[in-house]
């Protein structure tokens, strides 16, 4: 569904993107603006994002695709990563792509009488998707601004530099069963790739459930008529039950979730996507910049603090259950884009994650959540050649995901700071 819509839309080049494109192309592609027709890496280690460790390895690359893992040492290699660890590019499930800070230095507001341009913001998202993009990171999935569906289509026709980027368009908040179903209609006709719907306040404001099972559970049949997957917003336990009887693709936050909320996703197969420390730390740390605008009041910070600790207990109580399958999502928004592992680093030091399966849960995982798992997120032939180097181990060392050095997306290299190569 989402590629059958991306090829239709990338036809269309929206102005406000359009526009860019040629000066962002040429400062942001510095190794070449297309993949070549094939390329030979050869890798100290690999972590093929499914749990396994490969060892030194040569990986050949077929156009955007990889063709070969383990191929003869004895290729003359385009890259020569062999002092690092090779690894499929980081998912992230879970960003604002279009959040940003506005000239004034305080958290973008869309309103009517907004003086920022349509152009402006365009460049703002460029800019964002870009500092991911060169973090490592080359898939996300974008949640709530229609700008998301402009700037994922000229990604996708080489255009623009950044990550591969999925859209849910604004968020489905209220209304009867029918209203809801209207809505999910809607988000999937303008081109949306999944939906989100809100099943809860925000944790500032208390995150109790504000969606009956009745409603929930008609957004959701609604996404699944549509061929779309259902995202589904939820802080309180009840809200998080809600979903996984509804039979949602993915549940966001849990921040209030106990054991019985945990079994119910578990037990119904839904993907859950915590969200530990890095969203909440970046509202600490620029609390100034946020303070005083919708929801964002000394009430709504004190909960977010509260929910720093406890959030901890929620995501020991989720590790205990081996089947639930955690995702790397990290709510990415004006100030913390480009710092997304840090919530995957969090999760190792803080949470008690093992590393190999917080690489996991950042790869083969979070393409399943995506519904594009026999695409990317593994480094195998057959896949796509997105790929990342990294000093060090993050399989021993989760801290090695600061150090990255090398970003190929679809065959393409954006990022080169390595030694010894061409």
């Amino acid at each position: 569904m989402f590629r059958a819509r991306s090829a239709d839309r990338a036809l269309r080049a929206p102005a406000a993107v359009s526009g860019l494109a040629c000066l962002l192309l040429a400062l942001a592609l510095p190794t070449g603006a297309r993949a070549q027709s094939s390329i030979v890496i050869r890798a100290g280690q690999v972590l093929d994002g499914t749990g396994r460790a490969l060892g030194p390895s040569t990986i050949v690359i077929q156009g955007s695709s990889i063709a070969e893992v383990g191929a003869s040492a004895a290729l003359q290699p385009t890259y020569d990563l062999s002092g690092l660890t090779v690894m499929p590019g980081g998912i992230d499930t879970h960003v604002h792509i279009a959040s940003h800070f506005d000239a004034d230095g305080r958290v973008h507001r869309a309103r009517d009488d907004s003086p920022e341009s349509r152009e402006s913001l365009a460049l703002y998202v460029a800019e964002n998707a870009y500092v991911t993009l060169m973090s490592g990171v080359t898939t996300v999935q974008s949640m709530g601004a229609r700008i998301d569906g402009p700037v994922r289509d000229a990604i996708a026709r080489g255009v623009l530099p950044g990550p591969r980027l999925l859209t849910t368009y604004e968020w489905i908040t209220e209304g009867t069963e029918q209203q809801l179903r209207a809505a999910v209609r809607e988000r999937v006709s303008a081109g949306a790739d999944a939906v989100k719907i809100f099943a809860s306040l925000s944790i500032r404001e208390g995150g109790v459930p504000t969606l009956s099972q009745a409603q929930l559970s008609a957004a959701c049949d609604e996404a699944d008529r549509q061929g779309v997957r259902a995202i589904v917003h939820a802080h309180a336990a009840e809200a998080v039950m809600r979903a996984a009887r509804a039979g949602c693709t993915t549940v966001e936050h849990g921040g209030l979730a106990n054991g019985s909320a945990l079994d119910a996703m578990d037990g119904a197969g839904v993907f859950y996507d915590p969200h530990t420390s890095l969203v909440i730390q970046n509202y600490l740390d620029n609390k100034e910049r946020f303070l005083g605008i919708g929801n964002y009041t000394e009430e709504g910070f004190r909960q977010m603090e509260a929910l720093l600790f406890g959030m901890r207990e929620v995501f020991s109580l989720a590790l205990r259950r081996p089947t639930l399958r955690i995702v790397f999502g990290t709510d990415a928004l004006a100030g913390s884009h480009g710092r997304n592992w840090e919530e995957l680093i969090y999760r190792v030091e803080v949470g008690g994650q093992e590393p190999m399966a917080a690489v996991v849960s950042a790869t083969s995982v979070a393409a399943a959540s995506l519904g594009l798992d026999d695409e990317i997120g593994t480094l195998a032939p057959g896949f796509a050649a997105d790929l990342i180097a990294v000093e060090g181990n993050p399989a021993e060392d989760i801290t090695a995901l600061r150090r990255v050095v090398f970003v190929m997306k679809g065959g393409v290299v954006y990022r080169n700071e390595t030694r010894g190569h061409d």
